[in-house]
């Protein structure tokens, strides 16, 4: 699949993703109006942002500076070599292992 390259596109997504939950938000509070409900949607909501920040800006910037995502499956494969790689090398640490198809350097 070709990457996204047109801002007024990538917007568009954006604009889509908001609508998408916005509406799944007010369906649910709808269907099931009470503070709890309210309340676990709130902090599901603030989790689910705050793990995929981990997920990519943390990982990036502060545990291993060569890993580049390009999404949640990108994500969990790196975890899995970096666990793999831990488990076969010990001595070995998550910054020396690359996660793309480059040769390492």
């Amino acid at each position: 699949m070709k990457d996204l390259t047109d801002p007024r596109w990538i917007k568009l997504k954006g604009l889509l993703f908001l609508l998408i939950g916005v509406s799944s938000t007010a369906l649910l509070l709808a269907m099931h109006f009470d503070a709890l409900t309210s309340m676990l949607l709130v902090i599901a909501i603030w989790s689910f942002c705050r793990a995929y920040y981990f997920a990519f800006y943390v990982i990036e910037k502060y545990v291993d500076g060569r890993y580049r995502f390009s999404g949640l499956g990108s994500f969990g494969i790196y975890l899995w070599q970096t666990r793999s790689a831990q488990t076969c090398a010990p001595t070995q640490v998550a910054s020396d292992i690359t996660t793309n198809d480059e040769p390492p350097a």
